[in-house]
C-alpha cells in the first residue's frame, strides 16, 4: 500500500488523518446509541439523543423517529486526536439491507455490531461475509455488556466458532461491565475474563505472524512493544488474519473512550486499507483497477447514496477514493458529456449540513441539488474517465411484491415520477408496469420494506395509493380441436346487421402462440370481412372465454359463413367471429394454465427439511442442492407462482430471518382441476355482477 508520505507533504498527512466506520449489524443491536456514545465522547455533541424522544443524530428523519429505529444509512463525523472519522450507522432489519449494503463501499472498515444480551444474529453472520467479500478490514463490537445473565467469554467462544480464531479482543470486560480493560498495549492486568497478559500475547502472537522479521524478532525477545507494531497489525486486518472484538455499553459508555482510541490509533487510515475494485470498461473487456488515495491525481468519488425530498431537494452522498474536491470543482457524473459545477460541499452531521472547504481521498461528503446524481454513479474531473465505474455489490434481488395504484383517477403519471425517485434511493427496490396483468407492481425485500415505502410516499410526498397482491397472469387454452359457429343478425329498422361464422380450432404446442388461417371458398364470407372475423378472435384473446384470462397456444381456421349484400357490415363479422369462437373454445376441452417459477433459496442447513416440506405442501418440488457459505445451502426447484404470494414471510419464520430467495418465470402448465373450477366459478360471478 502507499505510504502517507507519498501523497503530497501536508496533503498526505491530512489523508492520514481519516478515519473511516460503518456501524452494521442485527436490528436492536444498539449500533443507533453507538454512534451517539461516540459523537458524546469526542464532543462533537453535548448530550446524547433517545431514541423514545426522536432525539438522536443518525434517526432524524420523521419515520424514523415514528418506528424508533434506523430506515436509512445516516452520516455522522466527529474529530478525536487530530483525526476525522466519518461514523455511516445503518439499518440491522434484513428488509433494509439495500440502505446498509452501500455503506460498506464507503468505509475501510466495517464494525459489526452484536448484541451480548441476544448473541450471534443472522444479520451479524451476512454482514461479516459481505465485508470479507469487499475485502474490508473488520472489527466486532459487542455492546451491551451491561446486560443482565450474560456470560461474555461464552460469547467471545461462539464469536470465534462463527467467525474463526482470528477473533481476538482488544479490550475486556472488568468490574461486571462496568469498564473495559485495553490488553493490546497493557501487558498485565485483570480483567471478568482472567489475565490481561494471555490475552496480549494471543494478539502479538497474532499480527507478528504476518512479518517474518517480527516473528523471528519475538521469539528471540519473548514480546514486542505493541507501539511497533503498526505495520503488522494493518496488514493483518487488511488480510482479515486479525478480527479485533471490542466490548462496549453504549448506555453506560463503558468501553466508549477506549473504543473511539481504537478507531483513531488502529483502524486504517485511507492509504492503508484495501482500495475498492473499479472497472475500467463494460462487460468482459473491463479491466479491473484501483484508485489512489493521492489528493493531487484525478478525481475518482463514488455516490453511495442519494435522498430525495421534496422540500430540500436531491442530496448526493459520495466518498472521495482519488483527488480533491472543493467548491468550484467540475465534475462529470459517469459517462455525462456536461460536467457540474460543485457549489457548497458539505460534511453531514445526521440531518445537519456542514460546509467542508475541500474534500480528500477517505473523505464522506456531500452536495445538493445536482439532479444528474445517482446511486452507484462515479464522479470524476477527466472525461477519459468514464467507463470507470465500482464492481457491483451482490444485492438481494426484490421479487415480494405489492399492486399499487393511485387513489384518484389521473394521478398515475404523478404516481411514477414519486416512486421512479424512491426507487432511485434504494438499489434493493424495483417498479414495473405488468402488460400481462394491467397493473404496476412494486417489488421490495419483504412487508416491511414495502411497508415502509408506502408510509414515506403517504407522509412525506402526500400521495395516497391503493394497494393488494399481484394478479397471477393466467393463461386459457384448448387440449381438443372443435368447431364453432354462430350466426350474427339484427334488425331494428332501416338497415340490418348479418354475418355468418363457421369455424375450427387446434391446440398448439406450448408457446406457440396464435395462428389464424382462412380457408373460405367461393366467396362466402368476402375478403374484406375476414379481417373483422379475425378482430373479433382477438377479442377472445385477449379476454379469455371461460376464466377471464388471455388465450393462448391455438390456431383458428375460418373456413364458412354467409353474408348479405345490404345488411352485412364488420361490426355483424366481428360479433360472429368473436362469438364463434367462444362457442369452439369450451367445446375443446379449455384448461387454465398458471405460471410455474425457478426459485432458488439460500438458506441455513438446518432450515433444509423445512424448506423442502413447504415446496412439497405448496405444490412445488426440489431439483436439486449446493453447498454455499459455511452452513448454508442453496436449494433450487419449481413451484406455482400462485403458492409464492406471501413466500419471504413463510421463509423468515423456517429459518429465523436468514433465507433469501429468487423466483424467475420458467413455463406455463395446466392448474388442478380445482383450482380451475374457483377460477372459472369465480369468472362467472364477476360476469353476473
Amino acid at each position: 500500500m502507499p505510504s502517507p508520505s507519498s501523497n503530497g507533504g501536508a496533503n498526505g498527512a491530512a489523508v492520514a488523518a481519516i478515519r473511516t466506520l460503518a456501524l452494521v449489524g442485527p436490528a436492536a443491536a444498539g449500533k443507533t446509541l453507538l454512534s451517539e456514545a461516540l459523537l458524546l465522547q469526542a464532543g462533537a455533541i453535548k448530550t446524547a439523543g433517545s431514541l423514545e424522544r426522536g432525539s438522536t443524530v443518525s434517526d432524524f428523519d420523521p419515520l424514523e423517529r415514528k418506528a424508533q429505529h434506523s430506515l436509512g444509512a445516516s452520516v455522522m463525523h466527529l474529530q478525536h486526536d487530530g483525526v476525522r472519522v466519518h461514523l455511516i450507522d445503518t439499518p440491522g432489519a434484513p428488509d433494509l439491507v439495500g440502505q446498509a449494503l452501500p455503506a460498506l463501499e464507503a468505509v475501510e472498515t466495517a464494525a459489526v455490531v452484536i448484541n451480548a444480551a441476544a448473541g450471534i444474529e443472522p444479520a451479524a453472520v451476512r454482514m461479516m461475509e459481505y465485508a470479507a467479500e469487499r475485502q474490508l478490514d473488520r472489527l466486532i463490537v459487542v455492546n451491551k455488556i451491561d446486560s443482565a445473565g450474560i456470560d461474555l467469554p461464552a460469547l467471545l467462544a461462539q464469536i470465534q466458532a462463527a467467525f474463526g480464531k482470528e477473533c481476538l479482543p482488544l479490550n475486556l470486560p472488568d468490574a461486571g461491565g462496568a469498564k473495559v480493560v485495553d490488553c493490546f498495549y497493557n501487558r498485565e492486568g485483570h480483567s471478568d475474563f482472567g489475565s490481561v497478559a494471555d490475552a496480549h500475547r494471543a494478539l502479538v502472537e497474532q499480527v507478528v505472524e504476518v512479518d517474518a522479521e517480527f516473528v523471528d524478532r519475538y521469539l528471540n525477545d519473548g514480546d514486542i512493544d505493541a507501539a511497533e507494531l503498526h505495520a503488522p497489525l494493518e496488514q493483518a486486518l487488511r488480510e482479515g488474519h486479525l478480527i479485533p472484538v471490542c466490548f462496549v455499553s453504549a448506555r453506560t459508555g463503558a468501553g466508549v473512550a477506549e473504543l473511539l482510541d481504537v478507531i483513531v490509533k488502529l483502524l486504517p487510515d485511507p492509504t492503508e486499507g484495501n482500495p475498492p475494485d473499479f472497472l475500467n470498461g463494460e462487460g468482459a473487456d473491463a479491466q479491473l483497477m484501483h484508485a489512489e488515495p493521492d489528493p493531487a491525481k484525478h478525481v475518482l468519488a463514488h455516490v453511495f447514496k442519494v435522498t430525495a425530498d421534496p422540500f430540500v431537494g436531491k442530496l448526493g452522498i459520495f466518498r472521495v477514493h482519488q483527488g480533491t474536491v472543493a467548491p468550484g470543482s467540475l465534475l462529470y457524473v459517469g459517462h455525462g458529456r456536461k460536467p457540474f459545477k460543485v457549489g457548497r460541499l458539505f460534511l453531514l452531521q445526521g440531518k445537519e449540513q456542514v460546509e467542508l472547504a475541500r474534500a480528500l481521498p477517505g473523505d464522506i461528503c456531500a452536495v445538493a441539488k445536482v439532479d444528474e446524481l445517482h446511486y452507484d454513479a462515479v464522479l470524476h474531473d477527466a472525461a477519459e474517465d468514464e467507463h470507470i465505474h465500482l464492481k457491483p455489490l451482490p444485492f438481494p434481488v426484490p421479487v415480494h411484491g405489492v399492486a399499487i395504484s393511485p387513489k384518484r383517477h389521473g394521478d398515475e403519471q404523478r404516481m411514477w415520477e414519486i416512486m421512479s425517485k424512491l426507487v432511485a434511493e434504494d438499489p434493493c427496490l424495483k417498479i414495473e408496469h405488468l402488460a400481462a396483468t394491467n397493473e404496476t407492481v412494486l417489488y421490495g425485500l419483504g412487508d416491511l420494506h414495502l411497508r415502509m415505502l408506502l408510509e414515506r410516499l403517504r407522509e412525506v410526498y402526500k400521495f395516497e395509493v391503493d394497494t393488494r397482491p399481484p394478479r397471477i397472469a393466467y393463461r386459457e387454452t384448448v387440449t381438443a380441436p372443435a368447431e364453432g359457429h354462430h350466426r350474427h343478425k339484427k334488425q331494428s329498422g332501416g338497415a340490418g346487421q348479418f354475418g355468418e361464422v363457421f369455424l375450427r380450432i387446434e391446440p398448439l404446442a406450448r408457446g406457440a402462440g396464435f395462428e389464424f388461417a382462412d380457408e373460405v371458398k367461393g366467396g362466402t364470407i368476402p375478403g374484406q370481412f375476414i379481417p373483422a372475423v379475425e378482430k373479433g378472435v382477438r377479442e377472445v384473446l385477449a379476454s379469455g372465454a371461460i376464466a377471464g384470462y388471455p388465450v393462448v397456444d391455438v390456431k383458428v381456421v375460418v373456413y364458412d359463413g354467409k353474408h348479405h349484400s345490404v345488411d352485412s357490415k364488420e361490426i355483424a363479422f366481428v360479433t360472429a367471429g368473436r362469438k364463434a369462437f367462444v362457442e369452439a373454445i369450451r367445446a375443446a376441452r379449455p384448461i387454465v394454465l398458471e405460471p410455474i417459477a425457478n426459485i432458488e433459496i439460500t438458506a441455513p442447513d438446518a432450515a433444509m427439511g423445512d424448506i423442502a416440506g413447504d415446496l412439497s405442501a405448496k405444490r412445488g418440488q426440489v431439483n436439486g442442492t449446493a453447498n454455499a457459505a459455511a452452513g448454508t445451502m442453496v436449494v433450487r426447484g419449481q413451484a406455482p407462482m400462485s403458492e409464492l404470494a406471501g413466500y419471504q414471510s413463510r421463509l423468515n419464520a423456517m429459518t429465523a430471518g436468514q433465507g433469501r430467495y429468487t423466483i424467475t418465470l420458467s413455463h406455463y402448465e395446466a392448474v388442478p382441476p380445482a383450482v380451475q373450477q374457483q377460477l372459472v366459478s369465480a369468472h362467472k360471478v364477476h360476469d353476473d355482477e
